[in-house]
């Protein structure tokens, strides 16, 4: 190992080699060990596998279907959005791939929206439910619904 002292320049001034072990360096596979350890998820922490496992390599949403090939592109959606609330039976769980849990994510962001920036702003709700009922739940799913009660809202407000 080699230590090398600079000028206030930055140009090099002097270059001295140490040998052996010094004091404050370490083989470079403990170092890598270390690294490795801390990388490391907590128990339960590694949900993802588990809800792969669970729910299978399948888009609960489009119905697509993965293998070993593409299963990087299925991600693990927390349907209250709470990621520390992982039962271990997968009950808050759903894969979706890439492109649906982008679409989720970015309905949430127009259903908060409408709730709140475009709320002044005058209009007519385009949107109409005539699938699912209130009695037996809407066929939109739990984002669909904030996007229809955010329009009502908006909608009534004058």
């Amino acid at each position: 190992m080699a230590k090398i002292s600079f000028g206030n320049k930055g140009k090099r001034v002097r270059k001295t080699v140490l040998k052996g072990n010094t004091a404050g360096s370490r083989p470079v596979g403990d170092v890598v060990r270390d690294i490795k350890e801390g990388m490391r998820k907590d128990p339960g922490e590694d949900y993802r596998e588990k809800s792969l496992a669970i729910h299978g390599l399948v888009c609960a949403r489009c119905g697509k279907e993965f293998d070993a090939a593409n299963r990087y592109l299925l991600t693990v959606h927390h349907k209250d959005g709470n990621h520390h609330n992982n039962p271990p039976d997968g009950s808050n769980w759903e894969n979706l791939c890439v492109y649906c849990h982008d679409d989720i994510h970015s309905r949430e962001l127009l259903g908060e929206y409408y709730e709140g920036a475009a709320s002044d702003r005058s209009g007519t709700t385009v949107h109409t439910d005539t699938v699912g009922s209130k009695e037996s739940g809407s066929a939109l799913g739990i984002l669909g619904e904030k996007l229809r009660k955010a329009m009502e809202k908006k909608g009534t407000k004058k």
